[in-house]
């Protein structure tokens, strides 16, 4: 009870939160955040908004969002200037993975991803141990003295086998753990309408146009596919081509808008995605993941304002992509094969 009751009283007597997601929230996200509102708005706060940003447009989260009635508030210019507190679930670093700028204050953090620097806030939970920030919040609700909603049981669940345990990527035994107690309060029913969620005939074209579009250099695979209508198409159709014979890593990117979107996948102990990716976006848009999931953003507005032909496009940013995907997974499978034999 100690992490939840620390975190009951800091939100007691407070008048409102919100609950910032990360741009383009997945499950683990979404859930963790319908998690937090639900405890903030049992600890006595009036007012609890849940914000995002980018887009919500996986036929799986929409569906999440629909069924379970989320009320989820797009990040806006004033963002969360009215809020008495301010939170972040699954993510830590303003500025860094949301719309929102730099300087803004963050009173509750809680998350599982490992930083290079301190988090300031003053409630942090950071467990880079766990697989998901859904096994952190799953402890929080379970020790509460009340059951939770079956709906919020049904999303906390569902989020811990999309976030890990379906795809045995990388789990920790945190998220074992967190499935028992939470399913006993879990409707499969729900659940089993939230894997039924149908494909957009977009996200079809789009992951035939990453099969069709692959170049596979070894066990590494890069795929661009052009313009897409639907960003999550690209994390979907890197999760269908990292099955090929041979292949144990991808990059699929797209254009959509004035960004390039990238989103990588890795079956590969010895590769570190979340560091490649960094290095494939280097100082020209932002990045972020895990080691064995990744993504980042390019923004390419100028280029496009200037009218530039698809030929050219490809000259200045999808050609050096591609090469430095596939320089940068050899030089992390190197890194990380050196310090296994270092240990």
């Amino acid at each position: 009870m100690g992490r939840v009751n620390g975190l009951i009283e800091f939100l007691q007597g407070s008048r409102s939160l919100d609950v910032v997601c990360h741009d383009n929230p997945d499950p683990d996200c979404i859930a963790s955040a319908a998690a937090l509102e639900w405890i903030a708005e049992n600890s006595g706060v009036q007012q609890v908004r849940i914000r995002y940003g980018g887009e919500i447009s996986h036929q799986q989260n929409r569906e999440m969002v629909r069924q379970f009635g989320l009320e989820l508030v797009p990040i806006t210019s004033d963002a969360v200037d009215d809020a008495e507190l301010v939170a972040f679930v699954d993510h830590a670093i303003p500025g860094r993975y949301t719309e929102l700028p730099a300087d803004v204050d963050v009173d509750v953090v809680i998350d599982h991803h490992q930083y290079g620097e301190p988090i300031t806030a003053s409630f942090v939970d950071l467990r880079p141990h766990y697989g998901a920030t859904s096994s952190i919040l799953v402890e929080y609700v379970t020790s509460i003295t009340y059951p939770p909603p079956v709906f919020l049981a049904s999303m906390l669940l569902f989020a811990l086998h999309r976030e890990r345990l379906d795809h045995v990527r990388n789990p920790t035994h945190h998220e074992y753990e967190a499935a028992l107690p939470i399913q006993t309060h879990a409707s499969q029913t729900m659940i089993n309408e939230l894997y039924g969620a149908q494909f957009s005939p977009q996200t079809l074209d789009t992951i035939a146009d990453a099969i069709r579009n692959r170049l596979v250099r070894g066990s590494s695979l890069v795929s661009w596919v052009g313009r897409i209508q639907e960003r999550d198409a690209l994390p979907q159709a890197a999760n269908y081509l990292i099955n090929l014979d041979g292949v144990d890593n991808d990059l699929v990117f797209g254009l959509r808008g004035g960004n390039i979107h990238l989103s990588a996948r890795s079956q590969n102990p010895t590769i570190s995605l979340d560091r490649v990716i960094r290095e494939v976006v280097g100082r020209h848009g932002r990045a972020g993941g895990h080691v064995d999931m990744a993504g980042g953003i390019i923004p390419v507005e100028q280029s496009l304002a200037r009218g530039e032909d698809p030929t050219k496009l490809d000259e200045e940013y999808v050609e050096p992509i591609v090469e430095r995907y596939f320089s940068a997974v050899g030089s992390s499978y190197h890194q990380r094969r050196d310090t296994r034999r270092r240990l």
